[in-house]
């Protein structure tokens, strides 16, 4: 099956490039559906484009800072001099949506 998922245009070119291999979410009822050799459709909320990467593997956190100790931060998409911390998320999702929901993480081919 093929998935949608939008993306702000930072982590877009992060994963286009193969920068970020980890994609991570609130693990909502939908997103419970995505299965290990499923498709993301990644689009970029701005221009729109396209990009298609396969799940490799899921995994499934109580919250972001577990998340956020399972992988280097490499993965998530952060550079070599950027310091990776789990409440950059919070820009996204509310501490109550963490709490309800949970947290998911799409390990994706590069």
């Amino acid at each position: 099956m093929i998935f949608d998922l939008n993306l702000h245009p930072h982590p877009f070119y992060l994963i286009e490039n193969g920068y970020k291999d980890v994609e991570m979410r609130l693990n909502t009822p939908i997103r419970r559906e995505i299965q290990v050799g499923d498709i993301i459709r990644f689009t970029n909320r701005e221009s729109g484009q396209s990009i298609l990467r396969k799940v490799v593997a899921i995994k499934s956190f109580k919250n972001f800072i577990d998340l956020y100790n399972s992988y280097p931060k490499s993965r998530l998409g952060y550079l070599d001099k950027e310091e990776a911390n789990y409440r950059d998320m919070n820009e996204y999702y509310s501490n109550e949506d963490i709490e309800k929901y949970g947290v998911i993480a799409f390990e994706i081919e590069k």
